[in-house]
């Protein structure tokens, strides 16, 4: 599990996932809404990328700490966070040993970061851990079935993941999120949303995403010209079959869950 993190960590590094988390800005806004947050109240945000969920709760009025395991994104959200006049305590953490107290938090969120931590029950019992009981956890989670879970299973099968390891894609169903949080919640609701990738074409988000999110950039690098070419006409298909623009633009929605939590 410790060199899978250190890999899982070194792909995040690359790239710049800020370029395409701050597209995804409106998911963080809507969670925030999901869980009803209420001015004041303590907040963590787990795996916070470029701090989508941590600049929807600030702008809430609560008090945030935005944590992340690579440092290069904690100052993208801090950067995001001075512009807007935001006061969010930024602090790296790994989501599966998180530095903090139990029942520290009235809410805890993530939003397409959790997800990807290699040890799942461990990550699901720290966010459980921290959150006081009756605050709430909420979590975006791209489905198996959507866009970004065929993008990673696409990947998959140019590159097979390491062994032993589960899909992040479990993360966006209701048994996995019931396994793992169900014993000690009240309530679990869960929302199946979707969000669309909005790019000038199949070609720019091609361009985007292997030139700045980290799993594609190190898949691409991983992997022989032959088998480059071979796995981009893969997305290029995958795209095509999600793509709804009816242009030359590209508009791919892909399902999330929106999971709120309510601790027991």
């Amino acid at each position: 599990m410790g060199a899978v993190k250190a890999r899982q960590q070194g792909a995040w590094s690359s790239g710049d996932y800020a370029i395409v988390g701050t597209t995804l800005q409106l998911v963080g806004e809507q969670l925030c809404e999901a869980i009803d947050l209420r001015a004041g109240s303590e907040v963590l945000d787990v795996a916070a990328g470029n701090g989508n969920a941590s600049l929807a709760a600030t702008r809430r009025w609560c008090r945030v700490t935005s944590t992340d395991y690579v440092p290069a994104l904690l100052e993208r959200g801090r950067e995001r966070a001075a512009a807007e006049r935001l006061d969010i305590r930024f602090q790296q953490a790994d989501a599966e040993a998180l530095p903090f107290a139990d029942a520290s938090f009235d809410a805890v969120l993530s939003t397409f970061g959790v997800m990807f931590t290699p040890d799942q029950d461990r990550a699901a019992a720290e966010m459980i851990r921290v959150c006081r009981p009756g605050g709430h956890i909420g979590l975006a989670n791209w489905t198996p079935d959507g866009f970004i879970g065929q993008l990673f299973k696409t990947i998959g099968a140019h590159l097979p993941p390491p062994a032993g390891v589960k899909s992040p894609a479990l993360w966006g169903t209701e048994a996995r999120i019931q396994e793992m949080f169900g014993p000690d919640a009240a309530t679990i609701q869960v929302t199946r949303r979707s969000f669309a990738f909005r790019y000038r074409s199949a070609a720019h988000w091609l361009e985007v995403f292997r030139t700045y999110y980290g799993p594609v950039l190190k898949a691409f690098a991983a992997l022989e010209p032959a088998a480059q070419a071979a796995l981009e006409a893969d997305l290029v298909a995958l795209i095509g079959r999600f793509n709804r623009s009816g242009d030359a633009t590209m508009v791919a929605p892909s399902d999330y869950l929106e999971i709120v939590v309510t601790r027991r």
